[in-house]
């Protein structure tokens, strides 16, 4: 788009305020760590020492707020650890201007190569630059620099400590995405009544596996309620797809049909009285109508063949949700049958997460992988280490004072992508001005002494906290207040702040979005990269599957559920490109947005193919399937050549691959499950082949396929 409407898109997406769920206990609970650290170092302390601890309880109590599987008191530790250090590391070089520039430099570019880890690592390392910029003016001599990073130390640990003292509903945050997993399954079950190809996004199941990778701790103290139902929801979704497909299940209309309607019906409502379940920590609760749709009817439709299949495997696999919810399952209204209470679900291995000083080198080895000019993560490094250099000497120069303000809203805005950072750049100036003049308002009026400051400070900091997740403009008016709040604890007026601090919070913001402008890293660039990888990852997830049918007594379940991760992983890096590329100003040279179209409806199309294979693999006694094997022989040897063409923008040639799909077909009488997915197969990747193919007319047949 160009560059106009780019800009006012990221405005209106700063601008926007979400609605979110608040959790007010947390709120409290992170509020109260602040209050505590601030109110010791007022009564026993002073008030700069009061204003070191604050910063690290109120950055601890930020970060254990954010998505993170690991426990909260890790995290706050990490962040008193972090901020620790790059706060003693700035005391020793603030003597020299020189010095502190070398070192903010250093210390920023490893900031940005942080987001190489994660999210959350990124953010922790951010904060720790923005407190090293505005502590160094505290101290007077490397004991008092030892001194304000120790009580820093201890305001992370407060914040660790309210954690383990007051626990707010713990493994809530995996119950949440066990929960949201099932209810995601259910929801498809309800689509898939009304359109049997119904497209299933598998967030839910990729984040419900995060949060099921524990440490060893983790595992010994997990409720048995969340070992077993993520398993199930994966196993369940092929099953779900391949009773409800026209063209391997039941037929489009009829009894068959109906009987499958009631069944998916039947299988929403389990889900969704699982997910209740899970989420609560209650009972399980069925309606006594969905127990009986589940049941083998005497009499009335009856579904044959892969249906048929199908529905038993559902039934059993719903029987087993229900009881791996390790609950008492309870009837609505009306007693009916229930399973045997001396049945258990198999037992199912945790997904093992290293532990912190694992983590080290796996952390060290991410950063390595980054640590080049091609990678974004790797131009953001540099990019914000310039910025922040640029900015604090322009802010220091500056006649206002405070001139870490600059560099320090540049650090807090950029990103590695263009829209977060242009978004957040526009929501940071707005909310600070709005903060910082509502603060100096109440200031003005009120003339608080330090006490009544910090106590203001401390409820910027709940409604903060309270409102996390609504906007970053709502937490950089919170923020705004804070800091005015926080500085007259230390005996600055508000008169002195108010112009400084929106002058330089605007400068920071301009040289954040310049830099990007001047030095950009553009997803649209590397969209035909990510759709090679996805088609990569859909061929070997298609050659797992074809090879379990080749030769079912040795076959793998592991192999073809590592290459169902793979794919489902690089699809997910397609579509967060193509959402990022979509609001830069950039465009492709080498694929049109139908022809984005086309392919992603093509490579999902390939996917989905290849999941209803899955959901009919043969058991270990069955019959080899050479036509599976000559099959997969033939896609194995034109899938690299594809996945290079792809990349280098030539022609896709599929067909050899057509005329083994219709040997098989002709071998085999064009009956089985596996030969009609291999049809279906080939003419997905014919309309990739068709909407990559050079000129107007290939993308526009391709886009009318994709509908």
């Amino acid at each position: 788009m160009p560059w106009l409407s780019a800009l006012k898109d990221t405005a209106r997406a700063g601008l926007t305020i979400e609605r979110a769920a608040p959790e007010p206990l947390l709120a409290v609970r992170s509020t109260a760590g602040v209050a505590i650290v601030m109110a010791l170092m007022l009564t026993f302390g002073s008030p700069a020492l009061a204003v070191s601890s604050a910063f690290g309880a109120f950055a601890a109590g930020l970060v254990s707020f954010q998505r993170s599987w690991r426990p909260r008191p890790v995290l706050a530790l990490g962040v008193a650890v972090g901020l620790a250090a790059s706060t003693f590391l700035g005391y020793l070089a603030a003597y020299s201007h020189v010095l502190f520039l070398v070192l903010l430099a250093v210390w920023t570019l490893l900031a940005g190569m942080a987001w190489a880890v994660g999210p959350v690592s990124g953010l922790v390392a951010t904060q720790t630059v923005a407190v090293m910029l505005i502590t160094v003016t505290l101290p007077t001599s490397v004991a008092g620099a030892a001194e304000h990073a120790g009580l820093i130390a201890v305001g992370g640990l407060v914040q660790a400590l309210l954690i383990v003292v007051f626990p707010i509903r713990p493994w809530g945050r995996q119950r949440d995405a066990l929960a949201d997993a099932l209810a995601a399954e259910a929801d498809y079950a309800r689509r898939l009544r009304h359109d049997p190809v119904a497209h299933f996004d598998p967030q839910p199941l990729m984040e419900a596996r995060s949060a099921a990778a524990l440490t060893p701790r983790q595992a010994r103290n997990r409720p048995r309620q969340l070992g077993g139902p993520r398993g199930l929801a994966e196993r369940l979704r092929p099953v779900l797809a391949a009773l409800a497909d026209p063209v391997v299940g039941a037929p489009p209309e009829g009894p068959e049909r109906d009987r499958v309607r009631d069944l998916l019906g039947a299988a929403a409502t389990v889900l969704d009285a699982v997910a209740r379940s899970v989420r609560r920590g209650g009972p399980v609760r069925l309606p006594p109508e969905a127990l009986d749709v589940l049941r083998v009817p005497e009499s009335g439709p009856m579904l044959t063949g892969a249906a048929r299949r199908s529905a038993y495997r559902l039934i059993a696999l719903l029987g087993d949700a229900v009881e791996g919810s390790d609950e008492p399952v309870r009837q609505t209204r009306r007693a009916t049958d229930t399973p045997p209470a001396d049945r258990r679900p198999e037992p199912y291995r945790h997904l093992l997460r290293p532990t912190v000083p694992r983590l080290i080198p796996l952390a060290v080895r991410a950063v390595r992988r980054e640590a080049r000019w091609s990678s974004p993560i790797g131009r953001h490094a540099v990019r914000l280490s310039a910025v922040a250099c640029v900015g604090y000497v322009l802010g220091t120069a500056l006649p206002w004072g405070h001139g870490y303000w600059a560099p320090m809203a540049s650090v807090m805005i950029m990103r590695p992508d263009f829209a977060q950072t242009y978004s957040r750049g526009v929501a940071r100036f707005v909310g600070t001005v709005v903060g910082v003049l509502a603060g100096a308002a109440i200031t003005a009026l009120l003339h608080p002494d330090p006490y009544v400051c910090a106590a203001l400070a401390v409820i910027c900091v709940g409604l903060l906290y309270l409102f996390t997740g609504t906007g970053y403009i709502v937490a950089s008016a919170c923020i705004g207040g804070y800091v005015v709040f926080l500085l007259g604890v230390v005996g600055e007026g508000w008169s002195q702040t108010v112009q400084a601090r929106v002058a330089l919070t605007l400068l920071g913001g301009l040289l954040a979005m310049a830099a990007y402008a001047l030095f950009p890293v553009w997803e649209t660039r590397r969209l035909r990269d990510r759709l090679a990888e996805w088609l990569r990852a859909n061929g070997e997830y298609t050659l797992a599957v074809l090879t379990a049918h080749a030769d079912p007594a040795g076959r793998s379940p592991r192999h073809v559920r590592e290459a169902l991760l793979d794919a489902r992983a690089a699809r997910r890096e397609w579509e967060d490109t193509a959402e990022r590329a979509q609001k830069e100003p950039v465009r492709h040279r080498g694929l049109s947005r139908s022809a984005e179209r086309a392919a992603e409806s093509a490579l999902a199309t390939m996917g989905r193919v290849t999941m209803l294979m899955e959901a009919h693999l043969p058991e270990p006694d069955a019959p080899p399937s050479p036509g599976a094997a000559a099959f997969a022989a033939t896609l194995r040897e034109l899938l690299p050549d594809a996945v290079e063409a792809l990349r280098e923008r030539r022609p896709l040639d599929w067909t050899p691959l057509r005329l083994r799909a219709a040997a098989w077909a002709a071998e085999e009488g064009d009956t089985g499950v596996t030969v009609r997915g291999a049809e279906l197969l080939t003419d997905a990747l014919d309309e990739l082949a068709a909407a990559l193919s050079p000129g107007p007319g290939g993308r526009n047949r391709a886009a009318r396929r994709a509908g």
